[in-house]
């Protein structure tokens, strides 16, 4: 709301607070203050012998009433105005100068045919306690009309009579739009479908709403000020750097996916959030001034994870196309074996072992290099037995007639000790993750095909199963043929 200045003594006007004379100056209507400029104010008191200290309180009345954000008005207790501040002349175009000092609003704020009505609701609030809330049309200097919405309440003197009425108001569009942004912001911070977090320029949750609580694995108000670090326990590093950067510069065009590790009762659990931002700054400064960052997401990981496996299933898919085609042109059923596994390879798994059964023995028949990657070649001169030891995953996979799976587990993040783990199976040293699965022919059982992954990768899952298990028919059927036509490679 605007200021008043004024030549005499200005006393602030409150609901219940008045001047120790309370009345109308009818000597003093018209323009106010010397200077001219400004809002002005013609006092409730008639000032009479006011001193410095009396300039001093209207100059700070003046400044106070200048800096507000809202039209502030005030009549005594006969309708006459006795202050008007640059926000009201800014709505209504109408100066201190030709605002204080009339009487009402009749003909020149207010239409004549409604002045009455209008004068009569706004001096009410004189004779009820609290404020009254209206909605009026008022003039502007141009001629235009503009809906305001008032909020008045009554002026009291020493004595604890009325002795006035003071009206803030505000264009209803303005005010309209302020409670629309209040309403939102409450919204968003209820139970909506997404998750909205204020963070601090420290990075730190300020506001959470019950979506991002429930997907940080705590409470509202227990997350408050914590470190995201102490909630996330991979990615918070590109979490944290996407914060910083909006701060910095600016949310960005367009919204990021972050995978997550989460630290909760149960356990760590991977997540994906499709995160946007926007940069929070003061509306109450010139320049502006950072608050904070809103940070607004959705968990996509079921989405995401099913985005991965129809990719992974359609590129696995084609591989076997392009597999079968190659196959197709091989003259030793052998070789053929062999081609299949280097399409199956890629993307799949880091070695691949077959191993095929001569009488009761398993015998290594092919493998890729266990030193470094390459192409599943045949052993060169002749099969070698292999001494697996008893409970050995591709023996278990032979006695099932099935598929079995493994991991180091805790020794893989130790390399000697996923060293050691493989070497023990007889697998290459950076051997973490295998998945031995049975050849089978004719209800014959053929061999075992082991498929191994190095530490820096994940476990096999059941999706690999059925992939390896797919693979491991067409290998099985090239073998069977190689025995089928005489004696070759697979002998």
């Amino acid at each position: 709301m605007g200021a008043s200045r004024s030549s005499g003594t200005t006393d602030a006007l409150g609901p219940d607070e008045e001047p120790d004379e309370p009345g109308r100056a009818d000597g003093q209507g018209g323009p106010g203050g010397p200077d001219g400029q400004g809002a002005s104010s013609v006092p409730l008191d008639s000032g009479a012998g006011a001193g410095s200290g009396a300039d001093s309180g209207a100059e700070l009345l003046a400044a106070l009433l200048d800096g507000m954000d809202a039209a502030l008005c005030a009549f005594d207790a006969g309708g006459t105005v006795t202050h008007w501040n640059r926000e009201a002349e800014r709505i209504l175009g109408w100066s201190a100068q030709e605002a204080v000092g009339r009487k009402g609003f009749a003909g020149w704020a207010v239409r004549r045919a409604d002045a009455h009505e209008v004068q009569g609701r706004l001096m009410a609030a004189m004779d009820a306690p609290g404020r009254q809330v209206h909605e009026f049309a008022l003039l502007r200097k141009d001629g235009s009309r503009v809906l305001v919405r008032t909020q008045s309440a009554r002026v009291l003197g020493a004595g604890g009579k009325p002795a006035g009425v003071y009206c803030a108001f505000s264009e209803v569009h303005a005010q309209i739009d302020l409670e629309r942004a209040i309403a939102l912001s409450e919204a968003l911070l209820e139970d909506v479908s997404w998750g909205v977090v204020l963070v601090d320029v420290d990075l730190r949750p300020t506001v959470v709403n019950a979506y991002a609580a429930r997907a940080l694995g705590g409470s509202r108000t227990g997350l408050l000020g914590r470190p995201l670090g102490e909630l996330v326990v991979q990615g918070v590093e590109e979490l944290e750097a996407a914060l910083a950067h909006v701060l910095a510069e600016g949310a960005p065009g367009a919204p990021a996916e972050f995978w997550v590790t989460l630290r909760t009762a149960e356990g760590e659990r991977r997540r994906c959030w499709r995160s946007g931002f926007l940069r929070l700054a003061s509306p109450l400064t010139e320049e502006p001034v950072p608050l904070g960052v809103g940070w607004m997401f959705r968990d996509v990981t079921a989405r995401k994870l099913a985005q991965q496996e129809a990719d992974r299933l359609r590129f696995r898919t084609g591989q076997l196309h392009r597999a079968a085609r190659t196959v197709s042109e091989c003259e030793d059923p052998m070789e053929a074996a062999t081609s299949l596994l280097d399409f199956a390879l890629a993307g799949f798994a880091d070695h691949v072992l077959l191993d095929l059964m001569e009488g009761e023995r398993l015998v290594r028949t092919a493998a890729t290099p266990a030193d470094a990657p390459g192409p599943c070649l045949l052993v060169a001169g002749g099969s070698i037995p292999v001494r697996y030891g008893p409970g050995h995953p591709a023996l278990q996979a032979v006695e099932r007639t099935g598929s079995v799976r493994t991991s180091a587990g805790v020794g893989a993040a130790d390399p000697e000790g996923a060293a050691a783990w493989a070497a023990e199976r007889r697998w290459p040293r950076d051997a973490a993750h295998a998945l031995s699965t049975v050849l089978r022919s004719r209800g014959r059982t053929l061999g075992v095909l082991t498929f191994l992954r190095a530490a820096n990768r994940t476990a096999f899952e059941r999706p690999d199963t059925a992939y390896a298990e797919t693979v491991a028919a067409r290998v099985a059927g090239a073998v069977d043929l190689a025995r089928a036509v005489g004696p070759g490679a697979g002998e």
